[in-house]
């Protein structure tokens, strides 16, 4: 189990702030991918559903897009799990197709909305810490540019780095790749957000990889909570 910390600042920057853990080890390639195909249909008829005859403004009403859409507001960003879902619900676009970690997640996230990272723990070099950015601060993003941080964003870092931002998403150096057999789910949510909403997406995420696969190891799954 790889170690985390929290830092006083990010207690201090973001008081009422949740982070979510689930680690899982011993994790099997999965090659019948029939029922994620099938979670993925049903889940696009019914986000399809919901909002038919709906508007951007009623997507915005639902409470926890509302809490990502203040704090992306405050750094001039959009909520990417915002877009995604417009994208279905409005665009009639399809769910999109990485590997099966990943697609467990992007699920997840579509029905609690709740943002979270997925990392090769392999690729971190611990300890990691629960931050927020500073001035000197940079991630390499996934396609590979290095971008300056946004000044007190939440983070995660390890010994090479930021891993992952809120507004900037994960590094090139640890997203779940095929190969991954030890994956670090890490959900970030603003304070309105409710600690219960963050337990719900770690849990959804385990019964779909229990659906999918078995043999594999709940190395930890918590939610830490930043006191006002």
């Amino acid at each position: 189990m790889i170690e985390i910390e929290f830092s006083d600042d990010w207690r201090r920057a973001h008081p009422g702030a949740s982070i979510g853990l689930l680690e899982i080890s011993g994790v099997a390639p999965i090659d019948d991918t029939d029922l994620l195909s099938a979670e993925k249909r049903l889940l696009e008829k019914s986000i399809r559903a919901a909002y038919h005859g709906k508007s951007r403004q009623d997507v915005l009403s639902h409470p926890v897009l509302a809490a990502y859409e203040k704090y992306y507001r405050k750094f001039e960003k959009t909520y990417h799990v915002q877009m995604q879902l417009e994208s279905i619900a409005f665009k009639e676009k399809p769910f999109p197709t990485v590997t099966p970690l990943v697609d467990i997640n992007f699920l997840a996230e579509l029905q609690t909305l709740v943002l979270t990272a997925g990392h090769d723990v392999a690729k971190l070099q611990g300890p990691l810490t629960i931050d927020i950015s500073r001035a000197d601060d940079c991630i390499r993003q996934m396609n590979g540019t290095l971008r300056p941080m946004r000044i007190g964003d939440m983070i995660m870092k390890d010994a090479s780095g930021v891993s992952c931002s809120i507004i900037y998403g994960q590094d090139n150096r640890s997203p779940i790749r095929k190969e991954t057999t030890h994956v670090l789910y890490v959900a970030y949510a603003p304070p309105q957000v409710s600690s219960e909403s963050v337990a719900e997406q770690l849990t959804r995420i385990q019964d779909l990889l229990g659906s999918l696969s078995s043999g594999h190891r709940i190395e930890r799954m918590e939610v830490r909570t930043a006191e006002s």
